[in-house]
């Protein structure tokens, strides 16, 4: 059978990217389907997480303003499963370009930023899952959203958004590590940063240089961020609410010199995800595009 085809206008770099895009997206997913030990592992993470955090340390642990220290917490675990994304495209990048697929890749016809894009994209569908399978453990641990629909969803376009942009992080360090091995090796190191944040525990008592280093964490201004917009324990409302009630002036001073992430959590994390993707998206194509010279 011969294919007759009509000479035309060629597909635009945009449509060529889409395409090619979704088409490696799709195979990334049918990768992880291959793969059930990882998805099983993606989805135990959460529900770990809760329990260990939320029973183990809740016990020891004093909400700033009062509160249930679980309803405290899920806004940082949230966030730790943010920067999960950084760590599993890394890997994932890491393991293509050394077995050779990442050359098999570059020898195709496919846009130049396919590849990164479809690692990146297939990382924001597969943490739907795991962000829904996190949230339903929340709320059977007792955590509820108290500021309406609105403002919950926004907190998650937020969550999405920064781990998106966390991805090209990953993609720009896969290719720079090259190597599978070496790339699992470096995935503990990401644990540092968050846990260096007031993800787990209120960094009043912290040391002046440790609490800005904390404070000033991505991390800490995407969790900050979504207590904010959930509301309750740890939010600036329960904390204001909680310094007027009582008449802690000292509370109230200590908010007044909160560091600007914190303070401003969500214009924040808008910014973190601007920088990285200004920073990320342009090195990441470079370093596919130079692949291999």
């Amino acid at each position: 059978m011969t294919v007759v085809t009509t000479p035309g206008r060629r597909p635009s770099a945009i449509v060529r990217l889409f395409g090619d895009g979704l088409t490696l997206i799709g195979r990334e997913l049918a990768r992880l389907k291959a793969e059930p030990g990882q998805i099983v592992a993606a989805l135990l993470f959460p529900v770990v997480m809760v329990v260990l955090f939320g029973y183990v340390f809740g016990s020891a642990i004093e909400v700033p303003g009062g509160g249930d220290y679980r309803e405290y917490l899920m806004p940082g675990l949230f966030a730790m499963v943010v920067f999960t994304a950084a760590q599993g495209v890394m890997t994932r990048m890491a393991a293509d370009a050394s077995r050779g697929v990442m050359d098999r890749f570059r020898s195709m016809p496919t846009a130049r930023l396919a590849v990164p894009f479809a690692q990146t994209g297939a990382d924001a569908v597969t943490g739907l899952p795991l962000l829904a399978l996190m949230v339903g453990a929340g709320l059977l641990v007792g955590w509820r959203p108290h500021r309406g629909v609105a403002l919950t969803a926004a907190a998650f376009l937020l969550i999405v958004l920064l781990r998106y942009a966390l991805g090209w992080l990953g993609v720009y360090l896969g290719l720079l590590v090259k190597d599978e091995r070496l790339a699992a090796q470096l995935v503990p190191l990401f644990l540092p940063v968050t846990m260096l944040s007031n993800a787990f525990v209120p960094t009043d008592g912290m040391p002046a240089w440790l609490r800005l280093v904390c404070d000033w964490n991505p991390v800490s201004a995407i969790t900050a961020a979504a207590r904010n917009l959930f509301g309750g324990p740890g939010s600036q409302t329960a904390h204001a609410a909680h310094a007027a009630h009582t008449e802690q002036i000292a509370n109230t001073a200590h908010h007044g010199n909160m560091a600007w992430p914190v303070e401003h959590p969500v214009i924040a994390v808008l910014l973190w995800s601007a920088g990285l993707l200004l920073v990320f998206v342009p090195l990441s194509v470079r370093a596919h595009t130079r692949w291999g010279r």
